[in-house]
C-alpha cells in the first residue's frame, strides 16, 4: 500500500503571524535534503505561502525552517510571456488550487497568466523541472529575487544558467553564498533573447525559451559553481524526469513505511502520515560530496570549506522533546550522522549549535542540544570519538559564556555561582535555570555512558539546582535575584518575564530528569497529581505583562482551550504524561486521547500551534502509538493508551 496519498503536505500552512495552525510550508524535497521547493503565493517575509490564495508568484527554492527564522539561499522560478515582470509582485499569476498537485515527491501547477504547466521533482541537492506552455507565445523562465544580492551568467554553449545569492537572515554566516546551476535540456533555450535586469538585490534573469516543452535540472552548492554543476551530473545524470520522480517517490515511501499503523479511521491515517512526513524534512543536510565522494561542507564560522558532514535548520529547544527520541526508533543512522555534524560545529567554532539556520541564530534560550546528545548516547547512537567531543562541548558551555549571546548557555557562570539565573539580569530566568539543571543531568548521563565517572557526581549535584527556584508558598517555580528575593508581584497566568513562551503554569514542571524530586517539592506524588488536575481545570486566562503585548502562543492556548495545558506550544507537551509517570495512567490516557483527537487533523489548519521542525508532529505520532519519552536521555518510555488497532515500527509489531 502506498502511503504518500495519505500525506497532506499543506497541513499546518493555513496560518498567520497572530494565529498559528502550524506555521508550516508545503515542502517538496528529499528527506533531510539540502534543497526544498514550494509555491510562493506572496512574499510576506517568513510567511510566503497560504493554501487559500489562488495566485502564485512562482516556485521557490527554500531552506526556511520557520517563518520566525526566515529563509536563506533562495530564488523564485516563474514562467512568463507577454508583459514580463522582474519580481514576484510583477510576475504573479492566478492558478487553480484544485488542479495543482503538492506532494513530498512532486509539485505541479499551471500558471494561468502564461498558460504554462510547471512540474518539479526533487533530488537531494536540487531538482528536475518540466514545463509545458500550452500556446505559441514567446516565453521565458524567469529567475526572480527573494532575499539578498544575486548574480547571473548564461552559457549559451551548454545552455546552462549559473547564479549566486548571498541572502540569509539573522544568523552568523561568514562569506555565505549559495551557487546554483540550471542546465536546460535539448536545445530549448534562445540565448539571443535571454537577458538580465537590474543588479544586487534587484537582479533577475529571463531565460528565453525556443520550445513549448522544456526540461531542466537544478543543482545547488554552498561551496562553488563547480560543485553545483556536479550535483546535476551526480544526482540527475541522464535520468528522465519520470525516473527521477519515481526515485523520489520510492525514497518517501520507504521513510513513511518505517511506521505502519492499522486503523479503520481514514482521517486518522491522513493525520498520522501527514505528521510522519514532517520529522523527515529537518534538519537539512548542509554538506556536499567532492570529486572522490567524500563529504565536505561550507563552514559559516570562517567561510572555509571543511571536511565532514554538517546539518542545519533545527531549533533544539523544540525538537529535543520529541523528534530525536523518534529518530532512535526510525532514523538511527541519520541521527548518528546528525550528531557528527553538530559536533563538527563545535570543533570549528568552539560552541555546540543552539538554533542553526545555515549559521547560528541563537533564537531560543539555553543549550537543549545537551538532551539530543544524551538521547544518542544512551541509545548507542554515534561514534565514541564524536560523543567524546560532544561531551567536551557540553562541559564548555555549561561553565563558560560567549561574548555573542547566540552561542552557548546564557548565564552559565551565574548558574555555577548562585545555583540559578538572576531574574534581574535575564529574561527567561526560571526556564534558563531549569534547562541548565537538565543540561547538567545530560552531561552526567553522557559522562557515565563514556566511563568518565569522575564527572558524574558533580553534574548530578548541579542537576538538582532547579529546586532553587521553587517557591513552596505559591507552589510554582519563580525567579530570584542575587539576594534570593522574588518579585513582589506574582500572578501565575502572567506570561514572559521569568518564563519562556508561557507562564508559571506551563513552566513549573520542566524537570523531566527528576520527576521524583519535583513531586517532593509539591508534597509528594498525590500532591503533584492534584496540582496537574488544577492546571487542566484552570481556565486558559493569560496576562501579557512579561511581553507587554500578546504573542500568538497566548492566543492559541486560549482558543484550543484545554485549561492551562497549552498543547499549542512545547513547554506543555510532557504535562499529560506526568500523570502516568506518577502512577495515574488513566488520566494520561484521557488527556492524550482528547488532545490528539480534538487538537489535530490532516486539514490545512490541522495543528494547535507552531509545528516547529517535526516537533508537534512527533508528539501526535507518540500519542497515537501509545508511549512517550518523558525524559530524552533516558531509555524509558511512558505509556498511554494506543489510539490505533496495531502498529509496526521498522517492521516489528509494538
Amino acid at each position: 500500500m502506498k502511503l504518500i496519498p495519505y500525506v497532506n503536505i499543506k497541513m499546518g500552512t493555513k496560518s498567520l503571524p497572530r494565529r498559528s495552525n502550524g506555521n508550516t510550508l508545503p515542502l517538496t524535497q528529499i528527506p533531510f535534503g539540502m534543497a526544498a521547493f514550494c509555491i510562493q503565493t506572496e512574499n510576506r517575509g517568513g510567511w510566503f505561502y497560504h493554501p487559500e490564495h489562488e495566485f502564485a508568484e512562482g516556485v521557490r527554492l527554500t531552506h526556511e525552517p520557520s517563518p520566525w527564522i526566515n529563509d536563506y539561499g533562495t530564488f523564485l522560478m516563474t514562467p512568463q510571456n507577454d508583459v514580463v515582470g522582474n519580481d514576484g509582485n510583477g510576475a504573479w499569476s492566478g492558478y487553480r488550487i484544485e488542479d495543482s498537485i503538492q506532494r513530498p515527491d512532486y509539485l505541479k501547477l499551471t500558471f494561468l497568466r502564461s498558460n504554462c504547466t510547471f512540474e518539479l521533482t526533487p533530488v537531494e541537492r536540487g531538482a528536475a523541472i518540466r514545463l509545458a506552455f500550452h500556446d505559441d507565445r514567446r516565453s521565458f523562465l524567469s529567475f526572480l529575487p527573494v532575499k539578498g544580492n544575486y548574480t547571473y551568467r548564461f552559457d549559451a554553449e551548454t545552455a546552462t544558467l549559473y547564479g549566486t545569492t548571498d541572502g540569509h537572515s539573522g544568523d552568523i554566516s561568514v562569506g555565505f553564498k549559495m551557487y546554483f546551476a540550471v542546465r536546460f535540456l535539448g536545445g530549448v533555450t534562445d540565448p539571443d533573447r535571454t537577458y538580465t535586469v537590474g543588479e544586487n538585490d534587484k537582479a533577475c534573469i529571463h531565460v528565453a525559451l525556443a520550445s513549448r516543452n522544456i526540461e531542466a535540472r537544478i543543482g545547488i552548492s554552498y561551496i562553488s559553481e563547480e560543485m553545483a554543476v556536479a550535483v546535476i551530473d551526480r544526482e540527475c545524470g541522464a535520468l528522465s524526469f519520470d525516473t527521477l520522480r519515481g526515485l523520489a517517490e520510492t525514497n518517501w515511501e520507504e521513510k513513511l513505511h518505517r511506521i505502519e499503523i492499522e486503523t479503520d479511521d481514514e482521517e486518522q491515517m491522513r493525520t498520522f502520515y501527514s505528521c510522519l512526513y514532517r520529522p523527515f524534512l529537518f534538519p537539512h543536510k548542509a554538506y556536499e560530496l567532492d570529486a572522490q565522494g567524500t563529504p565536505v561542507h561550507y563552514s559559516p564560522f570562517d567561510g572555509q570549506t571543511r571536511p565532514g558532514v554538517r546539518y542545519t535548520d533545527n531549533g533544539f529547544w523544540d525538537t529535543y522533546r520529541t523528534v530525536y527520541p523518534l529518530y532512535t526508533l526510525i532514523a538511527r543512522e541519520e541521527f548518528a550522522e546528525m550528531v557528527e555534524g553538530f559536533v563538527n560545529d563545535y570543533l570549528e567554532c568552539g560552541w555546540l549549535p543552539r538554533w542553526p539556520s545555515i549559521g547560528e541564530c541563537g533564537c531560543m534560550p539555553s543549550t537543549l542540544i545537551d538532551a539530543v546528545i544524551a538521547e544518542a548516547a544512551v541509545n548507542g547512537i554515534g561514534k565514541r570519538e564524536v560523543l567524546e567531543n560532544a561531551l567536551k562541548g557540553m562541559i564548555h558551555h555549561a561553565n563558560n559564556e560567549s561574548k555573542d549571546w547566540r552561542y552557548g548557555r546564557n548565564g552559565a557562570k551565574e548558574f555555577v555561582e548562585y545555583g540559578y539565573m538572576l531574574r534581574e539580569k535575564h529574561r527567561d530566568s526560571v526556564n534558563l535555570t531549569q534547562d541548565s539543571a537538565y543540561g547538567d543531568w545530560c552531561i552526567a548521563t553522557v559522562a557515565k555512558v563514556l566511563g568518565h565517572d569522575e564527572l558524574v557526581e558533580e553534574y548530578m549535584a548541579r542537576s538538582k539546582y532547579y529546586k532553587n527556584v521553587f517557591d513552596p508558598e505559591s507552589g510554582f517555580m519563580r525567579g530570584r535575584d542575587k539576594d534570593g528575593n522574588k518579585a513582589e508581584f506574582f500572578d501565575p497566568t502572567t506570561w514572559g518575564g521569568e518564563y519562556t513562551e508561557g507562564s508559571a503554569w506551563q513552566n513549573s514542571f520542566a524537570v523531566p530528569h527528576d520527576v521524583e524530586g519535583l513531586a517532593e517539592l509539591f508534597g509528594g506524588k498525590d500532591a503533584l497529581i492534584q496540582k496537574l488536575d488544577e492546571l487542566f481545570a484552570t481556565p486558559p486566562k493569560y496576562r501579557v505583562f512579561g511581553y507587554n503585548n500578546e504573542i500568538h502562543e497566548m492566543t492559541e492556548m486560549a482558543l484550543v482551550d484545554f485549561g492551562q495545558m497549552a498543547i499549542s506550544n512545547q513547554p506543555s507537551f510532557h504535562l499529560p504524561f506526568l500523570y502516568s509517570a506518577l502512577g495515574a495512567q488513566e488520566k494520561t490516557d484521557y488527556w492524550v486521547q482528547k488532545l490528539a483527537e480534538e487538537a489535530f487533523s490532516s486539514a490545512d489548519d490541522g495543528y494547535p500551534g507552531d509545528e516547529d521542525n517535526g516537533t508537534t508532529s512527533a508528539w501526535y505520532i507518540f500519542a497515537t502509538l501509545g508511549f512517550y519519552r518523558l525524559c530524552p536521555g533516558k531509555t524509558e518510555w511512558i505509556p498511554c493508551r494506543r489510539l490505533v488497532k496495531s502498529a509496526k515500527i521498522m517492521g516489528k509489531e509494538i
